[in-house]
C-alpha cells in the first residue's frame, strides 16, 4: 500500500505578477474533496498527525516553508520532504503518517476525501498494526 503514497506535481503557471497552482478533484487529486483544513504555527520541535485513517484519502501541500512526513504501512517506512506549493503527497488510507520537522512560518495545506470522523481514526500504532496484519493474512 506504500507505493500507492506518491507526491503529484501540480499543474504551475508562471507570471511574472506571481505564479499560480490550482487542484482539481478526480484529475490532481484521485478523490472528491469533502474537506480543507490547514497546520500551521507549530512549535519548533513539535510533530503532528501520529494517526492512520481507516477510509479517508488525502493530500498534503506544503503552502509555505517546508516539512517532512513519515508513511507507514506496518511493513516499511518512507519519508517524503515537502517544500514546495505546487507538489503534493497523496497518502491512501491504512497508512500511519507523522510530521516533524517544520521550518519557521510553515503551512501545511491538507485536502481530505471525507469529512471529520473521529471513527475513522487510529490513534495508537499497536492498534493500527494488529489491524494491518490482520488483514494480510
Amino acid at each position: 500500500m506504500l507505493n500507492n503514497c506518491q507526491i503529484i506535481e501540480l499543474p504551475k503557471i508562471n507570471d511574472p505578477r506571481g505564479n499560480l497552482t490550482f487542484i482539481e478533484t478526480d484529475k490532481h487529486v484521485p478523490f472528491n474533496i469533502q474537506r480543507v483544513f490547514y497546520l500551521y504555527d507549530v512549535p519548533g520541535g513539535a510533530s503532528r498527525a501520529g494517526h492512520a485513517l481507516k477510509t479517508c484519502q488525502q493530500f498534503l501541500i506544503a503552502m509555505s516553508g517546508s516539512f517532512d512526513v513519515v508513511l507507514d504501512d506496518g511493513y516499511q517506512q518512507k519519508k517524503f520532504h515537502l517544500n514546495r506549493s505546487y507538489y503534493g503527497l497523496y497518502i491512501c488510507p491504512m497508512i500511519w503518517r507523522e510530521i516533524d520537522n517544520f521550518s519557521s512560518g510553515s503551512v501545511c495545506m491538507v485536502l481530505a476525501s471525507a469529512f471529520y470522523n473521529e471513527n475513522d481514526y487510529y490513534r495508537e500504532y499497536q492498534e493500527f498494526l494488529t489491524s494491518v496484519r490482520s488483514e494480510q493474512q
